[in-house]
């Protein structure tokens, strides 16, 4: 009896001190409206010179969380804060379940947000607006004729290769790489070139709060995710952005699987974002099998705008920003779907082939929660060729692996393609893809196409004869016009913000299309005559 007394004692006591995760949201900031008048203060000249290139407007998001209610948390017993967001203005903290409750009380705490959902009392969450962004500036490189090793395949395989031969090399564009550790970037022959000019601008390791140029401790994962992309060693491999400059920040702590690395994730992503980093490329995925099961999703949950990732990544789409994110790895088991953040709008999300362009069975699948196409495009992820963290070329599968070599391919289309805004850069990659018309939710709209993209690009260089249009009203109601002179022919082709294509029609005399029947929301729509080709984004 009185072993049994004792076990009782014990349960009783860890039930007392449940320790659980949770965020716990601001009601306001400080000196809001001084510091979004003084952007100096809050980001950097490069990242305000993008938010200005793309027409993003510097907001109330931008401003950092207030530093006192910081503190006020950090000197509670028995709560440990982990990580901060701006953009939602809230800490992700650990703690006892009664102490982190009692901090609702606080006078400057909005509400918590538990990561066991049955634990929630409040509104988790407001859903993000979506922002127009325009372009960003290009850099144009010398022409590059690349003796790509055992790289070659998975670069000729998206034709991102004829991309480098005009020059398009990633020069003038920044990539931040989201990972678990970087061990070997340092040494390694392969980021000597990159090492050498400068182009590795910083590394910082979220998990243990150490800056470090490199970042290079914790797991080799991210080393090879990073050779698809930065990697150089002429006839025996070459990435897909090798003269890009490049952040490397380690967010997954391979210890632990949990909410807690979302967060550091989102916070990884607004220190991208006020770097002025122009594309982010993620191999990393939440969905189930958390250390604490109660913290598991559910399919359900990947709609997109559900996981604090994804909303995170939605807000890094509004701040013009391009996120290049794997798919997943669980076609073959139980969970399948793609995992968070690839479920988000605002993202790219890569799912994974072979050398032949069939689906690897591993790949995750879709569609989203809410019924949109995911994966959005596919790449190279089986037997794909990498950088080891010892120095050497060899291989390695995963939907890991595909987001990089299609990271690298976009920022180069990007660097060609500055006149175009993030939404517009992933609008012409699905268009591209091998199977557009008819997508899948194994490859979603294919493999992309980079050569035919830049080809088709000469349509929107300005020209002496180019036609200039005009489209309005913006917002729409029954009827969309193009001013255009008179007796052009254009093709008019209408599509969700998604990329699925819902209208097409080719327009002579008349110069309106009805959109009398289209559901109130956000939309692209492509005009292109003989000599010019333009995309609009519109809102009904």
């Amino acid at each position: 009896m009185k072993k049994y007394l004792m076990l009782f004692f014990f349960i009783t006591q860890i039930g007392f001190s449940q320790e659980e995760d949770a965020w716990v949201y601001f009601t306001e900031k400080e000196n809001t409206a001084e510091a979004i008048a003084n952007p100096l203060t809050i980001l950097t000249q490069q990242a305000i010179d993008r938010k200005e290139l793309h027409n993003v407007v510097i907001d109330e998001r931008d401003v950092p969380v207030t530093e006192t209610y910081i503190s006020q948390l950090k000197n509670i017993n028995g709560v440990t804060v982990l990580a901060k967001s701006k953009w939602f203005n809230c800490v992700f903290l650990r703690g006892e379940l009664s102490i982190i409750r009692d901090l609702q009380n606080l006078s400057f705490v909005s509400h918590i947000d538990y990561a066991d959902n049955s634990l929630d009392t409040a509104v988790k969450f407001v859903k993000p607006t979506q922002e127009k962004n325009e372009s960003i500036y290009s850099k144009f490189g010398e022409k590059a004729d690349f003796n790509y090793g055992s790289a070659a395949a998975q670069i000729q395989q998206l034709r991102a290769d004829y991309m480098h031969q005009q020059g398009y090399t990633g020069a003038g564009m920044i990539i931040a790489v989201m990972d678990a550790g970087f061990p070997g970037v340092d040494t390694n022959d392969g980021f000597k070139r990159a090492r050498d000019e400068g182009r590795i601008l910083d590394g910082y390791n979220f998990v243990s709060r150490s800056d470090d140029e490199f970042a290079i401790t914790g797991s080799s994962h991210g080393t090879q995710t990073f050779s698809d992309i930065a990697g150089y060693i002429d006839g025996e491999f070459i990435g897909t952005a090798p003269d890009a400059s490049y952040y490397l920040f380690v967010t997954e702590d391979v210890a632990t699987e949990g909410p807690k690395e979302e967060a550091l994730w989102v916070e990884a992503v607004e220190r991208a974002d006020s770097l002025g980093v122009h594309v982010i490329n993620t191999s990393l995925g939440y969905s189930q099998q958390f250390d604490n099961p109660a913290y598991d999703y559910k399919t359900s949950d990947m709609d997109g705008q559900t996981t604090f990732i994804s909303r995170g990544a939605n807000i890094a789409f509004d701040k013009g920003m391009l996120l290049v994110t794997s798919a997943g790895n669980s076609g073959g088991d139980s969970w399948g779907i793609i995992t968070a953040p690839g479920d988000a709008p605002g993202t790219l999300t890569v799912g994974a082939i072979d050398q032949n362009g069939e689906y690897a069975g591993f790949s995750s699948i879709g569609p989203t929660a809410d019924n949109r196409i995911k994966p959005d495009v596919v790449a190279r992820g089986l037997g794909a060729a990498v950088l080891s963290s010892a120095n050497s070329v060899s291989s390695n599968s995963g939907t890991s692996f595909s987001s990089p070599i299609m990271a690298g391919a976009v920022t180069c289309l990007w660097q060609a393609l500055p006149q175009l805004s993030n939404d517009e850069i992933i609008q012409v990659v699905r268009a591209s893809g091998s199977q557009y018309n008819t997508p899948t939710n194994q490859l979603g709209y294919g493999i992309p196409d980079f050569q035919s993209m830049l080809e088709d690009a000469s349509l929107s260089v300005d020209t002496e004869d180019k036609v200039m249009m005009n489209v309005y009203p913006n917002p729409v109601q029954d009827q969309l016009f193009f001013t255009v002179p008179e007796g052009t022919t254009i093709q008019v082709t209408v599509f969700t913000i998604d990329g699925r294509m819902i209208q097409s029609e080719q327009l002579t005399d008349q110069k309106y299309i009805s959109l009398q029947d289209l559901a109130a929301g956000l939309y692209v729509v492509e005009t292109i005559s003989e000599n010019s080709r333009y995309i609009h984004k519109i809102t009904k």
